[in-house]
């Protein structure tokens, strides 16, 4: 895609501190962490959003992800992480190149990832049930 930020970065076209490259996948330092070492993983091959990308691209960046976050992990002390992906403007997903979020975490570094809240009485069933037919 001609104007994708991520798809200059992968053509070195701008800079990024790259931390892991290989034939189909690269991640580089996010330039807005939660915390440092805060990584994004995407492929290498332009995918939107995960909806649009294949699942040889998944698997790619998903058998990556374990080694990139443990790495991060013991460089930097961290006793956790987060992967995550922002799927859609409503989610979140600022770059329209499917990306994943290897966030760093430690017990008390204050950023509490979601606000959870609670089903009503019969809610629960009611949506797991449209889901299920969804899926049919």
């Amino acid at each position: 895609m001609v104007d994708c930020l991520f798809c200059k970065i992968i053509k070195k076209e701008i800079p990024a501190q790259i931390v892991y490259e290989d034939e189909s996948v690269m991640a580089f330092l996010d330039i807005k962490p939660v915390n440092p070492g805060h990584t994004l993983l995407i492929p290498k091959e332009h995918f939107a959003d995960m909806d649009s990308a294949s699942g040889e691209s998944l698997r790619n960046i998903v058998s990556v992800a374990p080694k990139i976050a443990r790495a991060i992990m013991q460089a930097l002390g961290y006793e956790a992480y987060i992967f995550s992906t922002n799927n859609g403007e409503a989610a979140g997903q600022e770059v329209k190149h499917l990306h994943f979020h290897i966030i760093p975490r430690a017990k008390k570094d204050g950023h509490l990832p979601f606000a959870q809240g609670t089903y009503k009485e019969g809610e629960m069933e009611e949506i797991a049930e449209k889901i299920q037919k969804q899926l049919k």
